[in-house]
């Protein structure tokens, strides 16, 4: 069963640094477009960054522009968002998502059918 898996979450003062990972299991994800989105409290589901199945091509919410970055490592089947400079507005649930049915990586939720299970991030002030 194709599985993705968050972890990296966790709580960290604002200004500070923290990595998030999302390993994909049951099948290879190399070949698809990954993204990583975000639900705080009482809000939808928004696009944070999204990058190209060879990681050539990567986009980003104009809110996370210059502190956040997102990787992928094939081989190993993870995806990474690097997240510095943390404000108490990133605080929200993180989630990885694939995109099989898409050829670029995209900003829209409905073309990403892969879903991990989010990981929480609190950013304090």
């Amino acid at each position: 069963q194709a599985q993705l898996v968050e972890s990296g979450g966790g709580l960290v003062q604002a200004g500070g640094s923290l990595r998030l990972s999302c390993a994909a299991s049951g099948r290879t994800f190399s070949t698809y477009p990954m993204g990583w989105f975000r639900q705080a409290p009482g809000k939808e589901r928004a696009f944070v960054a999204s990058i190209s199945w060879r990681g050539g091509s990567t986009y980003y919410a104009d809110s996370v522009k210059g502190r956040f970055t997102i990787s992928r490592d094939n081989a190993k089947n993870t995806v990474y968002l690097q997240m510095n400079s943390l404000k108490p507005e990133d605080t929200a649930v993180y989630y990885c998502a694939a995109g099989s049915r898409v050829l670029s990586p995209t900003p829209r939720m409905n073309d990403y059918n892969y879903w991990g299970q989010g990981t929480q991030v609190t950013v304090s002030s």
